[in-house]
């Protein structure tokens, strides 16, 4: 069985095998790896001064950059958890968290934690001096992360193992980073993905180059910059890449770039096709699963070219296609899809504030419908709980989201459902755009990719993003703005609303 170590030691043994190679960087400055050793060491220390121990929760409410890696870090060396939330949270959004979390401390700057507990990194660091190293502990939990989940309440999804890596010199991560590689981070580092993937590139000892915010000719810069083989990005900001005008986006070069992994949300198919011809079948990668970690699929773009639209075939755990009656269906029918952790594995998670949806015989729900094809391949449709019933017609807010996103002027797009008295619902797009277009411009081209009742009877065009960094979108919040709208006024009660355009 493979030695497993706590993160803290897996840091100190970077730090003395390769001291002087760079750990990570953010606008252009960098920690080393011995640097960043010890520069948690201080940091660890100011947090023990605070209070935090073995067992504690932290939460990190920090923008990207070297104090957010640096914070982790240095709680996994007092083996507590860090619990990350975006910075940019309301105060009544991040006061909910805080409560159910109950933090030891949060890590932020301002007044951002109300009457909890609460440091910044400047104030953590002058607590102490002392670079040294610290007894070696484990995180009993290695990571805590916020989900508003299907409903809009706030959850907590505990890593159900603790703070420890492989301790042998690892040449390739499980997200495919490679020691000594350089990994571009341009997406959220609270939010898991980014968490897990800044996680993976520290341990194998990777160069990682965070992005402060996303910006997508920044993206290219630092690829050619850096010469990456790495990279992570979600289908808003592969969007927004493509979008860029020919001469820019052709203008860097990308050669470097071995592995593209993109998740977190649905990717439209033409620009999944456009990626894959961009920087070849063999570097576009897909995964699907949930911070449960339960269970894990996988897709090559080679293999996405034979299987168009699939998210691949399970590589960890299991997955079947559960019909309304809660037995697994056959291939070919679309079900809610259920997971399954390996066989004789431990629990993946815990929440806080949530109960799992599960089936008999350790199954369990992430809330997504889907079916597999007869060699195994699983293709999302969309969640149960964004699903729209239209005149008693199932329609996936996902399919129409990506038919609109194949409009040149489309930047981003939602679907939701609004009450219909006569079909129950009615199909609502919600439209941030680039350049003007009109309502019949958007009719007339999602009429030639769509059956008649999935089409939109009513759009709104609107001047903010509709998907945050992470490329998610909360269309629950969205719906519910909507009808309360429409209970105060008629604004969105014909067939077109007011907006950019027309």
């Amino acid at each position: 069985m493979d030695e497993m170590i706590s993160y803290g030691a897996k840091l100190k043994q970077l730090a003395n095998a390769t001291p002087g190679s760079p750990a990570v960087t953010c606008q252009g400055v960098s920690l080393t790896y011995s640097e960043l050793h010890r520069r948690t060491n201080r940091l660890a220390r100011g947090l023990a001064l605070r209070g935090v121990s073995q067992g504690d929760l932290v939460t990190v409410g920090l923008p990207n950059g070297l104090d957010f890696v640096s914070a982790c870090w240095a709680i996994w060396k007092l083996g507590a958890t860090p619990q990350p939330v975006s910075f940019r949270l309301p105060a009544t959004e991040l006061a909910a968290i805080i409560e159910l979390a109950n933090p030891a401390l949060v890590i932020a700057e301002g007044d951002a934690a109300g009457v909890r507990p609460s440091s910044s990194i400047a104030e953590l660091a002058a607590l102490s001096g002392d670079e040294g190293d610290l007894p070696d502990v484990i995180a009993p939990t290695a990571r805590g992360v916020a989900s508003g989940g299907s409903t809009g309440r706030p959850k907590l999804i505990l890593s159900g193992g603790p703070g420890v890596t492989k301790a042998a010199m690892l040449e390739l991560s499980f997200w495919r980073m490679r020691q000594g590689g350089v990994s571009i981070l341009p997406a959220p580092l609270y939010h898991t993905a980014g968490f897990a993937m800044m996680l993976d590139a520290i341990n194998i000892g990777a160069h990682l180059v965070i992005l402060p915010r996303f910006d997508p000719e920044g993206v290219l810069v630092a690829i050619q910059t850096y010469r990456a083989d790495w990279i992570f990005l979600v289908p808003t900001m592969m969007t927004r890449i493509w979008r860029l005008p020919d001469a820019m986006r052709t203008a860097f070069d990308l050669s470097s770039l071995k592995t593209l992994w993109h998740l977190a949300a649905p990717c439209p198919p033409w620009l999944k096709e456009a990626f894959i011809e961009w920087v070849g079948p063999d570097a576009v990668m897909e995964r699907y699963g949930g911070a449960e970690s339960q269970a894990i699929s996988e897709i090559s773009g080679r293999e996405w070219l034979e299987r168009r639209g699939s998210v691949g075939r399970v590589i960890v755990g299991e997955m079947i296609a559960v019909g309304e009656d809660g037995q697994a269906l056959p291939a070919g029918e679309v079900g809610e899809v259920y997971l399954r952790r390996p066989q004789g594995s431990p629990e993946t998670y815990r929440y806080v504030g949530a109960v799992a949806k599960t089936l008999p015989g350790g199954w369990e729900s992430l809330g997504d419908m889907g079916w597999f094809d007869a060699d195994g391949y699983l293709y999302l449709a969309d969640r149960r709980t964004d699903m729209i019933l239209v005149g008693g017609a199932n329609v996936y807010p996902a399919e129409v989201e990506a038919a609109l996103e194949e409009y040149p002027a489309v930047q981003s797009c939602a679907v939701v459902g609004l009450p219909d008295d006569d079909l129950g619902n009615r199909i609502h797009a919600i439209v941030n755009v680039r350049t003007p277009v009109t309502f019949d411009q958007l009719a007339a081209h999602l009429a030639e990719r769509l059956v008649g009742y999935k089409l939109p009877r009513s759009f709104e065009f609107v001047d903010e993003p509709i998907r945050d960094d992470a490329g998610k979108v909360r269309r629950t919040a969205l719906r519910d703005e909507r009808i309360a709208r429409m209970k105060a006024d008629a604004s969105l009660s014909g067939a077109r609303v007011g907006g950019m355009g027309e």
